[in-house]
């Protein structure tokens, strides 16, 4: 009896007869899984790099950073807020013949979808409206309407704590510089993409 016990405890994927056994006997059934923990809200903040493709002749991106605020609503579904900053020359220089030093920044808002995929692996959609301003170069407007989607992947070092990669293309309408007057406040619409890896921390 005290064997069968013992045996009855074992997970249910493991030895489903035992799990049954134990079932009956006790008029109900055992779970040895705990179901996995759902968070309302987790904070992103990591690396980040955009392409420039709104800058004339520009052959190098920025690295910047990167932070976002989620509001999950069950274990799907989610809201993210977030924003970027990019300053520092990914290569030189940044603008072929140009002393400029651009900068990127945007805030975004958009839905997101999440699930798990595998063990502590889990995966995101997301798409995101916002706002981006180039800086240092003389775009206009200063403030384009921007927006894209995207995705990436965690992995879940702890039930709070996971390392997060993702990418995403995000398009806005800057016109170009150096255009002839009838042309100068054309719009230019253009389509950068962005990449970010770090840390999430789920509460």
């Amino acid at each position: 009896m005290f064997l069968f016990s013992l045996l009855a405890l074992v997970p249910a994927a493991l030895l489903p007869m035992a799990a049954n056994s134990q079932a009956s006997q006790s008029g109900g059934s055992n779970s040895s899984e705990a179901p996995e923990r759902t968070f309302k809200y987790e904070v992103y903040a990591g690396y980040a790099y955009t392409s420039l493709n709104q800058v004339n002749q520009s052959r190098f991106g920025l690295s910047g950073a990167n932070v976002s605020v989620t509001r999950n609503f069950g274990r799907y579904f989610g809201v993210t807020a977030e924003g970027d900053f990019y300053n520092v020359a990914f290569g030189s220089p940044e603008v072929v013949g140009s002393t400029a030093k651009p900068t990127v920044d945007s805030v975004l808002l958009g839905p997101v979808l999440h699930a798990n995929i595998y063990g502590h692996f889990s995966g995101f959609m997301h798409g995101l409206l916002g706002g981006e301003h180039t800086g240092g170069e003389g775009q206009t407007p200063n403030i384009s309407f921007a927006g894209g989607f995207g995705g990436g992947m965690e992995y879940s070092v702890t039930p709070r704590i996971s390392i997060r990669a993702s990418g995403d293309i995000i398009g806005a309408s800057f016109s170009l510089t150096q255009n002839s007057p009838e042309l100068s406040n054309s719009p230019h619409r253009t389509w950068d993409s962005r990449a970010s890896i770090g840390a999430v921390y789920h509460f």
